[in-house]
């Protein structure tokens, strides 16, 4: 790269837009990369690195962002490796955060995957992501998060600390009795402290054969000395022998565990830089949400369309957002206007926000920008080098913008600040005409400022060329940093001094000594502002609100799109579901029935048939029935149903049960009693539908009812034999169950015993039976027994 390409990236502050962005990653390796970023005139590297930010953008707006957690450079870890070194528990837990960060992630995408989020680029990146789940088993039964080797990781580890525990307990207890009792008097101060390791008090110099033992230490003074007493001098080395096997335990797990990382060495290093790279990607979409900036369109035409582009750099109570276009109908702008009116803010704008974007940032400026892709950018702004170079302003601009001259082609973007300034104003001007005409003869676009009025006349007269400037409110005597594309500035230096209190004689007298082509001119562009102005006021509104609406339409049709992909997927889905619930419902259904009739026919019933098992079969199969569509739309038979009024005595078909009924009286206003069988119910109007009286059939199923009063709560079978007192049983729990008894007392006398086994058997088998228990003694003992219904 040239060193004035280089010199555009300061020139148009580059590098601190690339330093705020690497703030916002999580890590050192990130914020590296980061900070390395620059741009490219790949056209397919450019529109890649654009969808990756506006993945990574999409996933923060919706799921907060990727989870990629702060974590180390494990590269010198993964090299000692190699060479068979052994990890510190420190390093393995590091290697341990980033297999759980990996895991993470992909536990992330895959649920993103599940919620249907389209992504353009991650999911590709992140398709071959290893969660290293055996490996990361391993080290969480080692080593904690801060790299602690867990007393679990081996059964001797575990018996040793246990050891250092119980050692330093006894032996503090000693300590603790010498610095609490009567011996405390010996001590220069009651603590307990360790030196080299060992615990030791602190004696007088004058009672150091109190205690016996081994001084370690004295103070400063001489006066107190650090001395290990002969009573626990056998405790410390027990204590010191087990720290030393602990060390060695320790460095026998981590080398093992260092073992078995190293399969995993190369992986671990490719998923590193992976997680590098997410880690840059998400920075951009932070960076992006900071300054509330969005993805551009590009154009390999260079057709340049920045709406309410904003300076990344400046707050958004600083700013003034401007429309900046260039290269479809014009490939060079000449903004003038008058001093600090924002014109060197507009060029750094244009080639700062097109540097962003070809380094892959979104950038700040309004949905449905367009940047182009530019060979390179060159600058020409401020005076810097006439310091450093000692050249005068002139021949620092000259130096560099011969140096442009010399690199550039008809892809670049050159933007001059000042062009032909610090020397005679004809001949600067007749200069940077000259230069101008270099340039569009190469084919560069190009955007300059400039104060010489020979430039407007410029603009207007060359094909591809238009003028610009910077508003300027005369009322308040302020620039409003608002860039106005076809009208040339002008100086309003006489409204500026009339308002000033300039008497208008000198004024007149200065515009007479004007020339008459420069008063031409600034009447000309008197009339273009008034004009402007007033279309101006009309047309804002207008563009606003298409713009808006645009967006609406895009984001709705986008909207009803996505509707109705899910609309069909749901409906199919759930016809799928229903169908084979229904199938399946209605073949237990049809069983249950088919098993009941079954029995009856062939006698093997015993005792009634119940009228309620048939009416809860056929109501399971006619829930899940729905009437076919045409019915349901069929305006004439729904009219035929109300037409009908329903009376006592009416034969009806109740909806929601699918069985037939009579009614037998009137509840309340929109309300029915209805027999169904030996059923009772009250049912809503809206449930009931008047049908016809059937002839008989020709076979009916014969179903004997009792007619006697209620069913006790006990039944007595004494006296029965075994089989006969079992089948009465089996009938009475039945009638005692649609009586809705919750318990029942059977009574079957001791006898031999085998009544009662066998009734106790039998209800060990019955389905309805929750629990069953001897009676109390005063009420039979273990000659009758208590039944529990579920």
């Amino acid at each position: 790269m040239t060193e004035p390409f280089k010199s555009s990236y300061k020139k148009l502050e580059y590098e601190k837009v690339i330093r705020q962005l690497a703030e916002h990653t999580v890590s050192r390796l990130g914020k590296e990369k980061t900070l390395t970023l620059l741009p490219t005139k790949e056209e397919q590297e450019i529109k890649t690195q654009l969808e990756e930010t506006d993945d990574a953008y999409l996933l923060l707006r919706l799921k907060g962002g990727i989870p990629v957690a702060a974590f180390e450079d494990i590269r010198p870890h993964l090299k000692r490796v190699r060479i068979h070194g052994t990890l510190n528990g420190q390093e393995v837990a590091q290697i341990g955060r980033i297999i759980r960060t990996l895991r993470e992630i992909k536990s992330f995408f895959n649920q993103a995957k599940e919620e249907a989020i389209t992504l353009h680029r991650l999911y590709d990146k992140v398709e071959n992501l290893d969660a290293f789940s055996s490996l990361e088993r391993k080290i969480n039964r080692v080593v904690d998060e801060g790299g602690y080797v867990l007393d679990d990781a081996s059964a001797k580890l575990k018996g040793v600390r246990e050891g250092i525990k119980l050692t330093e307990s006894r032996t503090r207890q000693k300590l603790e009795s010498i610095v609490r009792g009567p011996q405390a008097r010996f001590l220069t101060d009651a603590i307990i402290t360790m030196r080299n390791d060992r615990y030791v008090i602190p004696v007088k110099q004058e009672n150091r054969t109190t205690f016996g033992g081994v001084v370690h230490d004295q103070s400063s003074t001489g006066q107190t000395l650090f001395i290990e007493p002969q009573s626990i001098v056998d405790l410390n080395n027990r204590l010191r022998q087990y720290q030393v096997e602990e060390k060695t335990e320790i460095e026998r797990i981590l080398s093992e565990l260092t073992q078995d990382i190293a399969p995993y060495r190369e992986d671990l290093e490719m998923h590193l830089s992976l997680l590098v790279e997410l880690d840059f990607i998400q920075a951009k979409a932070r960076y992006a949400r900071s300054i509330k900036a969005v993805k551009p369109r590009v154009s390999t035409e260079n057709a340049v369309s920045l709406f309410q582009a904003r300076h990344p750099l400046l707050t958004e109570e600083e700013v003034v957002a401007n429309d900046i276009i260039l290269g479809e109908d014009y490939k060079t702008m000449i903004v003038t206007g008058p001093n600090t009116g924002g014109k060197t803010v507009v060029l750094k704008t244009l080639g700062l926000l097109q540097l962003m974007g070809q380094a892959g940032l979104f950038l700040p400026v309004e949905e449905d920008s367009t940047m182009g892709i530019f060979s390179s950018v060159f600058a020409d702004i401020g005076d810097e080098q006439s310091i450093e170079q000692s050249l005068s302003t002139f021949s620092s601009h000259l130096t560099n913008i011969v140096s442009i001259l010399k690199q550039m082609d008809n892809q670049s973007l050159i933007l001059l600040d000042e062009l032909g300034a610090g020397t005679d104003p004809q001949e600067g001007a007749a200069l940077a005409i000259a230069l101008l005409d270099a340039i569009a003869q190469k084919g560069s676009y190009v955007m300059i400022t400039s104060h010489y009025p020979e430039l407007k006349a410029y603009g207007y007269n060359r094909p591809e060329t238009i003028n610009a400037s910077m508003e300027f409110d005369v009322d308040t005597l302020s620039p409003t940093y608002r860039l106005l594309i076809g009208i040339p500035g002008r100086s309003n230096a006489f409204e500026i001094a009339r308002r000033l209190g300039v008497e208008d004689g000198i004024i007149d007298t200065a515009k007479q000594l004007m020339s008459g082509e420069s008063q031409s001119v600034d009447h000309m562009i008197e009339d273009l502002e008034a004009k402007r102005k007033s279309a101006e006021n009309q047309a804002e509104k207008a563009r606003v609100e298409l713009r808006e609406a645009e967006k609406l339409h895009r984001e709705l049709k986008e909207a009803h799109k996505e509707y109705q992909n899910e609309k069909v997927s749901l409906k199919k889905k759930a016809e799928t579901e229903a169908n084979a619930i229904v199938e399946k419902a209605k073949s237990e259904a049809e069983a249950i029935i088919k098993e009941l009739r079954d029995k009856q026919l062939e006698g093997t019933h015993q005792g009634p048939l119940k009228e309620h098992e048939f009416i809860d079969a056929q109501t399971r199969l006619s829930r899940l029935k729905t009437e076919e569509e045409s019915l349901r739309k069929n305006k004439v038979l729904q009219k035929q149903k109300k037409k009908k009024t329903l009376k006592v005595g009416d034969a009806v078909h109740v909806q929601s049960f699918g069985q037939k009924g009579t009614i037998i009286e009137k509840a309340d206003a929109n309300q029915w009693v209805v027999q169904m069988g030996m059923l009772k119910m009250k049912l809503p109007e809206a449930d009931l539908v008047q049908s016809e009286e059937e002839e008989a059939p020709k076979q009916r199923v014969s179903i004997r009812r009792s007619s006697g009063p209620g069913v006790s709560t006990e039944i007595d079978v004494r006296g029965e034999r075994v089989e006969e007192a079992v089948q009465q049983v089996d009938r009475y729990l039945d009638q005692a169950l649609l009586q809705n008894y919750p318990k029942v007392t059977i009574i079957h006398g001791m006898g031999t015993g085998a009544v009662r086994k066998g009734v106790h058997q039998f209800l060990q088998k019955h389905s309805q039976v929750k629990k069953f228990e001897d009676a109390p003694a005063n009420q039979g003992g273990n000659g009758a027994t208590i039944v529990t219904f579920k």
